[in-house]
């Protein structure tokens, strides 16, 4: 075999490695128009290498930003230095449609991007090389993992029954709260709330309907507080809600509102309706108290006023050195 032949074989096994490996593996000018398109460019975006020679790659994929594009290029170029770009600052190049078994939820195909400068013989560099890898599995994977994070991360902070924060959030915010009134002297509310005779209920109609109880109150804390405010179970048929950047008047309000629409309400469960009704605690901060339990206490206190006041009402804590 001459040796014109082995480097004609060596050609032509270079240029069939290209095209058939499973990256794509695109070379353009100094003009952006393409000079190399492989196999992988070929298969997905259904775009002949024939198509596509000589033609500016912006008008061919407009989903490229041609400025953002240029500026990595351009660096490229000037530099003599690799570039990168990864799927979590851009998530794709080119917006593949995603085939992949194993992702299918993805609509596009996640992608990193290599930028590599090509030089001539004499140092200049003439053609930018593109290495675009498909990660769409590595990307789908550690997207599900983030949100997989996200819910357990809600959960370890949910009360299972209510919906509600368990008793370690809110009490973390609770804390939070008092060190920010502490700076800033802002006003802020601790609700408390106990349903009136729940044993009784338990008693009579048995602990699964006691438990939609729990769940009707619970539907009715969501739907009356604003997001800056935090809702939570105490324990067994206690609530708390923090309300924050409110004074004990406007406090007041919000109490009475809820403590109507309460007693208004009828649970239903198959054939059995239930009534009840419930007495709340409201505790203004205030420099009385001198922590976050106390707060609590102080709450908890003007509540239980509220239970010997006959229940189905509203008692408030009052600044004794006011």
């Amino acid at each position: 075999m001459s040796l014109e032949t082995s480097q004609i074989n060596e050609l032509h096994w270079l240029m069939e490695m290209l095209h058939t490996i499973d990256v794509g593996l695109v070379v353009l000018d100094r003009d952006y128009k393409v000079q190399i398109w492989n196999g992988f460019m070929e298969n997905h975006s259904g775009l002949l290498p024939r198509e596509v020679k000589d033609k500016v790659l912006f008008p061919l994929f407009d989903e490229i930003p041609e400025a953002w594009f240029k500026r990595k290029a351009e660096s490229v170029f000037l530099l003599k230095n690799k570039a990168f770009t990864i799927w979590e600052q851009r998530p794709y190049l080119f917006k593949f449609q995603n085939y992949r078994p194993i992702t299918g939820a993805a609509d596009y195909m996640y992608q990193n991007t290599t930028f590599i400068p090509l030089m001539s013989a004499t140092g200049v560099v003439t053609h930018l090389c593109l290495i675009i890898y498909d990660v769409t599995d590595n990307a789908s994977h550690k997207k599900d993992l983030v949100q997989a994070n996200k819910e357990l991360a809600i959960l370890s902070q949910t009360d299972g029954l209510t919906k509600l924060f368990n008793r370690t959030h809110w009490e973390h915010c609770l804390q939070a709260e008092y060190k920010r009134w502490i700076r800033s002297q802002n006003p802020s509310c601790l609700v408390m709330i106990d349903i009136d005779n729940f044993k009784v209920v338990n008693d009579t109609y048995g602990h699964v309907v006691g438990d939609e109880v729990i769940r009707h109150i619970s539907g009715l804390i969501r739907h009356h507080v604003r997001e800056t405010d935090v809702s939570g179970r105490y324990g067994g048929e206690e609530f708390v809600i923090l309300l924050a950047d409110t004074t004990l008047d406007n406090g007041k309000v919000f109490a009475e509102r809820l403590r109507e629409e309460i007693e208004k309400s009828i649970v239903k469960y198959n054939d059995i309706d239930v009534k009840y009704t419930v007495s709340m605690g409201i505790a203004e901060i205030d420099n009385s108290i001198e922590s976050y339990e106390a707060w609590i206490e102080f709450s908890d206190l003007a509540m239980y006023r509220a239970k010997d006041a006959g229940r189905n009402q509203i008692a408030l804590h009052t600044n004794p050195v006011a």
